[in-house]
């Protein structure tokens, strides 16, 4: 008896989608809460813990589902955790079922099923304020009555009832309340099946009420089996076996008289006014929202906005996170001068690498801002219910524009934000084709390209033409992608695009705060880990095997002397420390790479020189600028804006003579960094959404053969035709 006292009891939150459940579990768990991924599926898993008098309680927020006849993966997932089936959770000790007051009826017909499970359960009601706002009265003490169990009225955001609750809690896991509830069953044949139900009880086997009337319908099943082997439960099986099979069909019950029993209920417990009802303020703003041509006018401003947001305030976050780093990297480099090997693991590779992942975390931040207050407004359900008419053509759901527009950002939160879909099967696609779209880590190589090759032969309109064009053209492949892998490599039918539009109102401030607190909390210890580690491999193939310096530094000396340049000052040092990092990049294993894989680049225009830069931008796109610095001996401080740069791109040229780069080479380097995904954080996220490194490789390797196809086609395009 001591050792099930000092169990932890498990409460599961359950309810209809936009019922006020995950405000409620907020309320109840503030920021004492874990996100993660039930065992062997991509569903989050959300769990806090629940402070009740003198004990805490493990808490549940079950994804929302409207029945436990389940379809998609979530709604599979749902039905598991309430039944106990999921890997390493026990069944819930009591369930919480969330009713949305508003809508009492549509969300009765998901309790009828709960109260069938045989596990107590206490009713939280919520949106009582928009019941009251249609002039609705709502009899709660009626209402459990009729439900047969603990009924408490709450208000999440503003905390109300939230004591209450915690009581009805206490007091039912204390002493437990199973309703009784059996729709579509008359009270003789209830009679008879809770008499089997008790004496299978006896013998060990705890068969939930729907469970056991299904079992009753069937033939040999494991209640038949049971009446053989226990010759003692053998009547009250015939009984109840008879007196089921005799009644209405399994899909009546289900169905008809379910939806018959919830609006029964409703009818009495709901009071509606006298007189004809008013058009809602809902209504109202729907008819210009999801108008055909003013709400996707509306719904392209609200999503520039988003856009621009994340593209423009998370700018100055990530300058400062990465001055502070290179600060901080400054500050340590002095102190470990006396390994320069460690110096180079801790400044570039540790540093290096936790700085290059946090200085994503301002846009995922932003991201998250937007879609928490767009969906706590309800306009995040218009706009994917508009958008559905454009993309559910190829196989994409109507949410997956919000994953596909950040992801013009950065991929990483767009990746994330494919959470808002429920279809499986289309969060999948919308994941595998977010990494095509054209990020901001891409534009400083389309700017220095641009800006050396276009610009100054067509003029600033053809250069925006063609900064516009490198944006799309990830798009414009994306589409063809989803409609091939939907019809060859994804597995399973499209679901239907079901869609609750719920009433607008004022985004709850705590539910927001706590959807960017743990959407970032989730990227740096599950991401941003593999992102640390991937970037110190990347610097141990850049630094190793070591160079001899002295050597280099002599032969830079000869050939600086030999121009009649001073051997001394800080032109001359800083030219020979660029020297030196060029030729150890040059040999190291990553350089060696590089020229191994020369040939194979040859025919879209690299040479081993791209090629390195391209490796080395493995850990983030943004390294290949400074490697380029690198490599034409110019330090890695250059930028896309650097005069040495540019020049030094437009002089460079291959043995024979023939330039390196020309506008065919420029643009096939460009479609080939707007098509490729070298980007292993990029990679790390996919990892963490879909549970599987599968996933990622395959990104990694259709991204880069569709990058290597394009840039290949275009160079030789360019030669045939003989532009330069």
């Amino acid at each position: 008896m001591i050792e099930a006292a000092k169990r932890i009891r498990t409460v599961a939150i359950v309810g209809n989608p936009n019922a006020g459940k995950t405000t409620l579990f907020n309320a109840l768990t503030g920021s004492h809460q874990k996100v993660g991924n039930y065992p062997g599926v991509t569903v989050e898993r959300v769990s806090g813990t629940l402070k009740l008098d003198g004990e805490s309680a493990s808490c549940i927020d079950i994804p929302g589902l409207y029945s436990l006849s389940a379809v998609s993966e979530d709604e599979r997932v749902a039905v598991d955790a309430i039944q106990g089936a999921v890997e390493g959770d026990s069944k819930p000790d009591l369930l919480v079922c969330v009713l949305d007051a508003s809508n009492l009826e549509r969300n009765l017909f998901l309790y009828s099923q709960i109260a069938e499970l045989g596990i107590p359960t206490v009713v939280a009601l919520t949106m009582m304020d928009r019941l009251e706002r249609k002039r609705l009265s709502l009899d709660r003490k009626r209402l459990a009555e009729m439900l047969d169990v603990d009924v408490v009225s709450v208000v999440g955001h503003k905390e109300k009832g939230i004591a209450e609750l915690k009581d009805a809690i206490s007091r039912n896991i204390e002493q437990p309340r199973i309703p009784k509830l059996a729709v579509g069953l008359s009270e003789d044949v209830e009679s008879k099946v809770e008499s089997l139900r008790e004496r299978l009880a006896r013998i060990g086997e705890d068969i939930g009420l729907v469970d056991l009337v299904q079992m009753l319908r069937e033939s040999d099943s494991a209640v038949e089996r049971y009446a053989k082997d226990f010759p003692e439960i053998e009547t009250e099986f015939s009984d109840a076996a008879e007196a089921v099979r005799s009644s209405e069909s399994p899909a009546e019950i289900t169905t008809q008289a379910r939806y018959a029993w919830s609006n029964h209920v409703a009818t009495q417990v709901v009071t509606k006014p006298a007189g004809p009802s008013k058009r809602s303020l809902s209504d109202r703003i729907d008819a210009i929202l999801i108008n055909r041509v003013w709400g996707f006018a509306i719904f392209m401003v609200v999503m520039y906005l988003v856009f621009q947001s994340i593209y423009s305030f998370a700018a100055p976050l990530m300058d400062g996170i990465e001055w502070c780093f290179a600060q901080l990297g400054s500050w340590i480099s002095p102190k470990l001068a006396f390994s320069p090997t460690l110096q180079s693991l801790v400044v570039e590779g540790l540093i290096g690498g936790v700085g290059g992942m946090l200085v994503f975390l301002p846009q995922i931040l932003i991201l998250f801002f937007f879609i928490a207050v767009l969906e706590g407004t309800g306009y995040l359900a218009r706009a994917a219910f508009m958008m559905d008419r454009l993309l559910g053509w190829c196989g994409l759901n109507g949410r997956a524009f919000i994953p596909l527009l950040s992801s013009f950002a950065c991929a990483i939160p767009g990746i994330m934000a494919a959470r808002v879909m429920p279809d499986a099967k289309a969060r999948l696609a919308t994941i595998l084709v977010a990494p095509l779209m054209s990020c901001s880590a891409r534009l400083p190589v389309y700017l220095l390209l641009i800006g050396v090759f276009v610009e100054p032969k067509y003029g600033a309109v053809w250069a925006g033409i063609a900064l516009f064009a490198m944006h799309m053209v990830g798009l414009v492949i994306a589409i063809p992608i989803v409609w091939i892998l939907n019809r060859k490599m994804l597995r399973g039918k499209r679901l239907p695009f079901l869609l609750e539009l719920p009433p607008y109102q004022w985004p709850k401030p705590k539910d927001v705060w706590l959807a960017m607190y743990f959407r970032g909390k989730v990227f740096v210890k599950t991401a941003g880990t593999i992102i640390v580690l991937m970037s110190v491999l990347i610097w141990a193939a850049s630094y190793f095997p070591r160079s001899d310096a002295a050597a280099n530094e002599t032969k830079f000396r000869t050939g600086w002397i030999e121009q009649g340049m001073p051997d001394a000052g800080k032109e001359f040092e800083a030219a020979m420390s660029q020297f030196v990092d060029e030729q150890q990049l040059e040999g190291s294993y990553l350089g060696r790479f590089g020229r191994f894989l020369e040939p194979a680049f040859v025919p879209a225009g690299f040479d081993w020189r791209i090629t390195t830069s391209i490796l080395s931008a493995f850990p983030a796109r943004e390294v290949v600028i400074p490697s380029l610095g690198i490599i034409f001996s110019l330090g890695a401080e250059v930028d896309q804006e650097s005069p040495s740069l540019q020049t030094k791109l437009k002089e460079a040229t291959w043995p024979d003579g023939r330039p390196l780069i020309t506008i065919w080479t420029a643009f096939a380097l460009m479609v080939f960094f707007a098509l490729c995904c070298q980007c292993n954080a990029t990679l790390a996220a996919i990892k963490r959404e879909t549970n599987s490194w599968k996933w990622p490789v395959f990104v990694f390797f259709y991204m880069t053969g569709l990058a290597y196809i394009a840039a290949v086609i275009i160079n030789q395009a360019g030669l045939m035709i003989g532009g330069g």
